[in-house]
């Protein structure tokens, strides 16, 4: 869908794909010189309400698309995905990062030179990932939903996001309280980090040094 910048009813610009509808739409960025959109659809079996059935079943039929708004059509890039979820385009928009929130993996999708159309391994992580954001070094912001083998007893705190360099290596952990439990962090200004969770009802805000 799209919202004008002032707010108002939105559109729907796509229900289905190559005939298969959109039963999970998920992440989203937009290419600033294009306006191209990129988007995810996390499972053809489950929708937003099952997402845990996703991870649990191992559902591997997700897709990875893109909308052009010149033509108003959107294909599919990349199928049988497991549990595509946030993603982010580089900085130099070569490619795209994704997180397959099951496999607790960061993937990358080129969509410019020489390796364009293809997928590959870019980041393992210790969590469950949820959306992808860009950092201010040409890196990413990735929020952990969980840890991978959490426990419930224990020490009181757990990763809530990673920081990843444009390589894909980890340079930065933060820790928080297991209740916390984000699905979104986002760099501005300053280096303050705004962190959302669907489980939140409100959103912190976090100044590093």
């Amino acid at each position: 869908m799209r919202v004008a910048p002032g707010g108002g009813e939105a559109t729907v610009l796509v229900t289905e794909v190559d005939g298969v509808p959109l039963r999970f739409t998920n992440g989203v960025d937009i290419d600033q010189v294009t306006g191209e959109v990129y988007f995810t659809d996390s499972s053809r079996n489950y929708n937003r309400s099952q997402h845990e059935m996703v991870t649990r079943t191992g559902d591997s039929t997700g897709r990875l698309l893109r909308y052009d708004p010149r033509t108003g059509k959107a294909v599919v890039l990349q199928v049988d995905i497991t549990y595509p979820n946030g993603l982010a385009i580089s900085a130099d928009r070569t490619h795209l990062v994704i997180s397959s929130t099951g496999p607790c993996k960061l993937l990358r999708y080129w969509i410019k030179g020489s390796k364009a159309g293809t997928m590959e391994l870019f980041a393992d992580l210790a969590g469950y990932p949820d959306n992808v954001r860009p950092d201010k070094k040409g890196g990413y912001w990735v929020a952990l939903h969980r840890e991978k083998a959490e426990l419930p007893f224990g020490v009181d705190s757990h990763l809530l996001a990673l920081r990843i360099d444009a390589d894909g290596k980890i340079i930065e952990e933060m820790r928080g309280p297991k209740g916390v439990r984000p699905t979104e962090v986002v760099e501005r200004k300053g280096g303050r980090l705004f962190m959302g969770s669907v489980e939140l009802h409100y959103v912190s805000v976090v100044t590093r040094k």
